[in-house]
């Protein structure tokens, strides 16, 4: 399976056991977050991890654990509109936005507040892509996260890392 499948088919899995959280848990939210974190870290680490098996298992392992605490710590503060107003801003930037300009986004409700500063775009296998860096700003605290997306044949935006 080349690469970008297997990332694809990961991110896929990842967002149906995200949605699939267990009910009854008192942190849902966090639960899902750290999962999703995980595995995303997970393939970034392993991605950059260097040559050899034995690299790309460090690699992997250490971006699941870093993975897991960031989406931990966001998806125990963030609420549903908060990261609806997060993800709207992703889709502004990547759609709109110009190179290294951020796109600001900022909860009436809660303290909580961000920036996705995308990259240039570029193509890949065909495809329209662009880098992009979201910081969440969680109690004043920075957590940020680099991310690339392509676009889909549908128009969509579809992250790849």
């Amino acid at each position: 399976m080349r690469p970008f499948r297997l990332v694809a088919v990961m991110l896929a899995v990842a967002t149906v056991a995200a949605c699939a959280s267990d009910p009854y848990s008192p942190t849902p939210k966090q639960d899902s977050g750290a999962m999703t974190g995980a595995l995303v870290g997970g393939l970034l680490g392993a991605a950059v991890g260097g040559r050899g098996a034995g690299n790309r298992i460090a690699g992997a392992a250490v971006g699941a654990i870093a993975g897991g605490l960031v989406g931990s710590a966001i998806g125990a503060s963030m609420d549903e509109e908060d990261r609806q107003m997060a993800y709207a801003a992703e889709m502004q930037a990547l759609e709109h936005g110009a190179p290294g300009v951020a796109v600001g986004w900022r909860s009436d409700r809660t303290r909580y507040y961000g920036s996705v500063v995308p990259g240039p775009y570029y193509e890949n296998a065909g495809r329209r892509c662009r880098g992009y860096t979201h910081t969440i700003y969680i109690n004043g605290r920075p957590e940020a996260a680099r991310g690339t997306a392509c676009r889909a044949p549908d128009g969509r935006w579809i992250a790849v890392s």
